[in-house]
């Protein structure tokens, strides 16, 4: 198949790309490099079936494809509150747009929604037909809320226009590729505890998370995207839930070669507003119509993470440009 994805060049996104590429389908990657890094698909940029765009998806687009992943949207705190007014942009004018083209060429498109549309949940775990607990003018909102509006659409484009539509809440995810300075506990910890530095907790560190390796991701993706009939949201993380102190103790002993006795030097910091003190999800709708359950324990996925970011560090290769030093236009 000819497959877009959108915010192709990111974390997720790339990844995303070299699975498809690997299944021998034509691949067009889209990105305005935001928070995506021309390195990140570095090594698929001699495939032939690889084709890169440089395109902003709030400006319509015109091109013939079988499917959509509409991956476009900063995903961390740091970057989608650098410019609140543009993450809503992208999250409506964006998602009319990949709609708009779905619609034309009768394209399969799937949306990367989130955790985030569940708020500071009041139902743990949170099931798909929680409807959640969000501030809808709270700092967060321009992406909690921009990502319910992006989910709205994309039902009603299918109750409407009949497009054929998937949406994927994603929870926390974590991997190789991630930026050093996103914000992102997990590249937080892990970069100062390589630096020797405090980690920084937010809060007292009893608020949980659950992290799900970039690679089960990718996979609950692509099975979503390929289920018939499937278009009501799926949650797509890994149930195993941690509290931001217990994975600060493990970031710790594996930058340190895995000593138990090693204790996190940790620096306090007050929790930010509207922050989720419970995220888990219910996978059994993943379960049940995708056949998916995340395979990598965190463990492991977090030695393959260190040791991504011990040698991006050293080459420079996970100092990505940030949001301050690089125009994002209203």
């Amino acid at each position: 198949m000819r497959i877009l994805v959108t915010g192709g060049a990111g974390f997720i996104g790339s990844h995303l790309c070299e699975r498809l590429l690997n299944e021998n389908h034509e691949v067009i990657c889209l990105d305005n490099f935001f928070t995506g890094r021309r390195r990140n698909i570095r090594g698929l940029m001699t495939n032939p079936n690889f084709e890169l765009i440089r395109h902003d998806v709030i400006n319509p687009l015109m091109l013939e494809v079988d499917q959509i992943y509409n991956l476009a949207c900063p995903a961390s705190p740091v970057h989608y509150q650098y410019n609140p007014v543009k993450t809503v942009k992208i999250n409506v004018l964006g998602m009319i747009n990949m709609l708009g083209l779905a619609k034309r060429v009768r394209a399969r498109i799937l949306q990367a929604s989130t955790s985030e549309v569940y708020g500071d949940p009041h139902v743990h775990p949170q099931q798909e037909s929680y409807w959640g607990n969000v501030n809808p003018i709270g700092i967060r909102s321009c992406y909690d809320e921009g990502k319910r509006v992006a989910e709205t659409l994309m039902m009603d484009y299918h109750r409407q226009n009949k497009v054929d539509t998937r949406i994927a809440r994603i929870f926390n995810t974590y991997g190789t590729r991630m930026l050093a300075n996103d914000g992102r506990v997990v590249s937080n910890f892990i970069v100062q505890a390589l630096r020797g530095s405090e980690l920084t907790i937010y809060g007292e560190g009893k608020q949980t998370r659950s992290f799900c390796y970039v690679d089960d991701l990718v996979e609950g993706l692509v099975r979503l995207m390929n289920a018939e009939g499937v278009h009501d949201p799926v949650n797509l993380g890994n149930p195993t839930e941690f509290t931001i102190a217990e994975l600060a103790e493990e970031v710790t002993r594996l930058c340190n070669g895995g000593a138990d006795g090693e204790r996190a030097r940790v620096r306090y910091l007050p929790l930010p507003q509207d922050d989720p003190q419970q995220r888990q999800p219910d996978i059994t709708r993943a379960e049940e119509l995708l056949g998916w359950t995340p395979k990598v324990p965190l463990r492991e996925g977090l030695k393959r993470t260190i040791e991504y970011f011990r040698h991006a560090l050293d080459t420079d290769q996970a100092e990505a440009v940030t949001p301050l030093h690089r125009e994002m236009a209203t």
